[in-house]
This record gives C-alpha cells, structure tokens and sequence, in this order.
C-alpha cells in the first residue's frame, strides 16, 4: 500500500476520550451527510482512526449509534431543564416568560452541533430517532403546560384560554425560532426572539377593568 494512502496511525487515548471522539465523529457525519452515510469507515475516516479502533470501543455501529443518541438526547435535556425550572415563586411572569424565551434560543445558538439534528433532522433520520424525538417533545410541552398555568393564575388571561392546546402552539413556535437561529443565528438572534415574545405578552396582556 503506498504510503500516502495509509490511515494516520491513532494514537493512544483514555477509553472515555476516545468514546467521545468516535461519538462526535459519527455526529459530524450524520450532520454533514445524513444518516444514511453512516458506517464505520466513515466514522473512521472522520476521525482518522483505524476500523479496529472503533472495534475496540464498540461492539458494532448499532450500539455506536444507540451510545449517540444517548448522549444527544441528555445533552438537550440538560439544557432544556436549566431552561424550563420548576414554577417560580414570585417571579414576575412575563420577565420570566421573556428570560425562558431568550434562554431557549440561547441554548440552541450555543451548542448547534445537539439541536441541528433534533430541529432540523437530516435526510434519513431512523424512526427510532425520531420517536425518542416525540417523546421528548412531549415531556416539554407538559412542562409547558404547567407553566402557562402558572403565569395565566398570576396576570390572567382571556375567559376559556386552552393551556393545552396554548403549550402544544408554544412548542411550536418554539422549535421553529431554534431552526431560524441556526440557520442564521446573526439576523435570528437570540435578543431578537426573546423581543417578539415580550411584545407578544405585552399585547396578550389582560385589559384593566377601567377606573
């Protein structure tokens, strides 16, 4: 084999970095090329090591994969749980509701590398992926849904306000700001988002019963 065709030698790692590495190598390649191109060349390749390096590791890509979606998914609810606290106090609602706003935003700017294939799954994402997706999605909107229950109690809210199907529209709305940041994170900023939501409960604001 000529030389210049030869795999760049690997060389040693602790097990825990060399976990994370072929994990975040498999992540680029999903994220660049889609599921579909995945495999251990080229994960391999992505992380210039050898096949019997990942070997090593892992028993196979399926359980490569499996360790992956793992990390990912308690990457993002790590994050969404700093987000999304237990009900405040006394906090003011819509200050909070503009903070978690921002917060949201914040996180996906922060660490695109977790929210790209969550908000934005590439061309071939498994079922699998996606129904721990749902699942996901699901535990937030009723995190949601607690919240909106809080805040309407503390400013009010129009007569019949569905906080169901509010949380469900919010989750929405939401996901979609975290795709406009990470498709253009300088005109979709994260100030800019958390702006539209405070004018948004400024406009939902309850009118007063006059003097």
């Amino acid at each position: 084999m000529p030389a210049s065709s030869r795999r760049p030698y690997a060389a040693r790692m602790p097990p825990l970095d060399r976990r994370r590495q072929l994990l975040d190598a498999a992540l680029a390649v999903i994220i660049r090329d889609g599921y579909g191109a995945v495999s251990i060349e080229t994960i391999a390749r992505e992380a210039e090591v050898s096949r019997p390096v990942i070997y090593g590791v892992f028993a196979g890509l399926g359980e490569l994969l499996e360790a992956l979606l793992d990390r990912q998914e308690q990457r993002a609810l790590a994050q969404l749980s700093r987000v999304l606290p237990a009900v405040p106090a006394d906090e003011d609602p819509d200050r909070f509701l503009v903070g978690v706003a921002r917060s949201l935003a914040e996180a996906v700017a922060g660490d695109p590398d977790t929210w790209r294939p969550i908000l934005l799954p590439p061309e071939g994402t498994p079922a699998a992926v996606r129904e721990r997706v749902d699942r996901d999605r699901e535990r937030v909107r009723r995190q949601v849904e607690v919240l909106l229950e809080w805040s309407v109690a503390r400013r009010g809210g129009p007569p019949g306000f569905d906080v169901e199907l509010a949380s469900h529209a919010l989750v929405a709305v939401a996901e979609h700001g975290g795709r406009l940041v990470l498709s253009d994170s300088e005109r979709f900023s994260p100030s800019r988002l958390a702006g539209l939501v405070e004018v948004l409960l400024g406009a939902s604001a309850p009118l007063s019963d006059g003097p």
